[in-house]
């Protein structure tokens, strides 16, 4: 299995985000990838940079003019501001019927939700590169691979097509998923980060041709809040293409393996030619953010329930943050992965 990651995804860089009315350090640190790319090496992956696929596949998922406002968003930032300012959106239009400001501070608060995607030097090579990265892995599984890897980061799964949130910039799954329809008709995303796939439930709602379906605590009481409820379940050509899986804060392993469960028969249902998942480890039970309880054990089997649906598959790094079993999760869930679908 190929795995994908380029070194300039870790050049975004942020210190602080505020939460709960407070400032505090930010969860999403370039040491997470270098932790998970250590870990492959040593496990005998193959670990490449991904070719560069350009702009096209991003702004297939994501408004363009959004795409467009992020190159240059912290240099403008920064003149107007100074260096010593944190490039995070004070003010949010709630609802966005008028138009785009022109303003750098305006337009912050246009294209971004939250305060957790601040923009620093290196932000738009590292998200650029991380689409990249997912484009280079469905691209292999487009090319007859069984599967590929893409250590995306950031992660992607709560950006929106058009702003900002949760850590996320671009819709990493999102983008390898539409990649893959160019030669499968029907492809299925499944989720297995902790938190609502928010982002990616608002690209594919309305979408017949790619079955989304995410596991996660109840947003009535756990963020990303807002999205991610049991009755969104799609529009349109969507309609019956979005299955959100509810998950009891605190759930046990063999709880979760429940949930993935009944989340398996509904892809078998939608038939699809190819597999995404958004993988994340911050399911783990000692996760800063846990809301779960994964060990390692478990995210091995996750990894062989998934493998069994004998699928092309893309995985796609989420979360996952700097608890101390980071590695050991990773390594289960890869390497079984590997293995169950050699």
């Amino acid at each position: 299995m190929k795995c994908f990651f380029d070194e300039r995804q870790l050049g975004h860089a942020p210190q602080i985000y505020f939460r709960r009315g407070a400032a505090m350090p930010h969860q999403e640190q370039p040491q997470r990838a270098e932790i998970l790319r250590d870990m492959l090496l040593r496990e005998g992956f193959e670990v490449e940079p991904p070719q560069d696929h350009g702009l096209a596949p991003i702004k297939a998922i994501h408004n363009p003019d959004y795409v467009d406002f992020l190159p240059d968003a912290h240099a403008r930032f920064v003149a107007s501001a100074g260096a010593e300012a944190l490039s995070i959106p004070t003010m949010h239009p709630g609802l966005r019927r008028g138009k785009e400001p022109q303003d750098i501070h305006g337009q912050l608060g246009w294209w971004m939700t939250d305060t957790s995607t601040p923009l620093t030097p290196g932000t738009w090579d590292a998200i650029y590169w991380s689409a990249q990265t997912a484009i280079e892995a469905a691209q292999q599984v487009l090319s007859g691979e069984r599967a590929a890897y893409a250590l995306c980061r950031p992660p992607g799964h709560h950006a929106m097509r058009d702003c900002a949130n949760g850590f996320c910039f671009f819709n990493n799954a999102c983008i390898a998923a539409h990649h893959l329809t160019s030669k499968f008709k029907r492809v299925a995303l499944i989720d297995i980060d902790v938190h609502t796939g928010n982002g990616s439930l608002d690209i594919l709602y309305d979408r017949g041709d790619i079955f989304f379906c995410s596991l996660h605590p109840d947003p009535a009481t756990y963020p990303t809040f807002y999205l991610g409820h049991s009755d969104e379940t799609g529009e349109g050509e969507g309609t019956g293409k979005s299955l959100n899986v509810l998950l009891p804060q605190g759930a046990g392993q063999n709880e979760v393996l429940e949930a993935l469960d009944s989340a398996l028969v509904a892809i078998r249902d939608f038939a699809p030619g190819a597999l995404v998942v958004s993988l994340g480890f911050d399911m783990a039970a000692d996760d800063p953010l846990a809301a779960v309880q994964v060990y390692p054990e478990g995210f091995a089997e996750m990894a062989r329930r998934l493998a069994a649906l004998d699928l092309p598959t893309v995985l796609v790094q989420e979360g996952g943050y700097l608890g101390p079993s980071l590695a050991d999760n990773a390594k289960a869930f890869l390497t079984t992965f590997r293995e169950a679908a050699a």
